[in-house]
């Protein structure tokens, strides 16, 4: 039992107009990034135990199976993988740029 494509199509909707203010609201912080920064932002990664719960929780959201509370845990770490995923994305293009 998924999520019905209504539903789906406006959550996307919501979920990219977040995305791009949160883009802007951090464009500030990628202006401070120095190369040695930048570099070890793109290298960063989730611990394995993090990586794990991630894909147990969306595996449970799919299936419609989330609890009140792993719903917001899910939402909370969805969050902040687009907040890191953000920053990784302004780090590449401040190496790229100064490469070029």
């Amino acid at each position: 039992m998924g999520i019905p494509s209504n539903t789906r199509l406006c959550y996307d909707r919501a979920m990219s107009t977040a995305h791009t203010v949160l883009d802007e609201l951090l464009e500030p912080i990628g202006a401070c990034l120095t190369p040695e920064v930048a570099d070890r932002l793109t290298k960063l990664r989730a611990p394995a135990s993090a990586q794990k719960r991630m894909a147990d929780l969306a595996r449970k959201s799919e299936e419609g199976q989330l609890s009140k509370t792993e719903k917001e845990e899910y939402e909370a770490l969805v969050s902040a993988g687009n907040f890191i995923a953000i920053l990784q994305s302004k780090a590449r293009r401040l190496l790229q740029d100064r490469s070029a």
